[in-house]
């Protein structure tokens, strides 16, 4: 998925050494901001070292984040974990896929089917008077059938 915005937050990085491994690991916290009327705010994390040094992100820099999403379990409670995994300074380059809002996926490049369409506005015609809303005539029915499509 795709987020445009500007970083607000750079937040402290964090390192340590696998358990598991025995190798080091970094990673640092940032936070988006996407602009509208009502803002939206998105904690992402870099990780790895060789990343946090090749997208150097500075606070106030307006970029497109592409990220993952995936869900953890730790002691029975659950935790979401968004990792970047490329950075764009300014406007998304040309092969990137238009951005995601959240739910609606961008179409591979790749894909059999057509590009979708932009929908048409709609011609603009001069407003008329909304007619009063006017119940349905009645229709009769006979004994002990319902005239109404309801299933209840």
């Amino acid at each position: 998925m795709d987020l445009t915005g500007k970083i607000i937050a750079i937040l402290p990085a964090s390192s340590g050494v696998s358990a598991r491994t025995g190798n080091s690991w970094m990673s640092q916290d940032y936070v988006i901001e996407v602009p509208g009327q009502f803002p939206r705010r998105m904690v992402f994390r870099v990780f790895g070292e060789d990343r946090i040094k090749q997208f150097n992100l500075q606070a106030g820099e307006d970029v497109t984040v592409q990220f993952d999403i995936d869900a953890h379990e730790y002691q029975g409670r659950w935790f979401n974990d968004i990792r970047a995994f490329n950075v764009f300074r300014g406007e998304p380059a040309q092969s990137v896929p238009a951005a995601t809002t959240f739910g609606a996926p961008a179409q591979p490049a790749d894909s059999p089917f057509p590009p979708a369409q932009p929908a048409a506005a709609p011609a603009a015609q001069p407003a008329a008077p909304a007619a009063p809303f006017a119940p349905a005539p009645a229709q009769d029915a006979a004994p002990g059938e319902s005239t109404d499509d309801l299933p209840f």
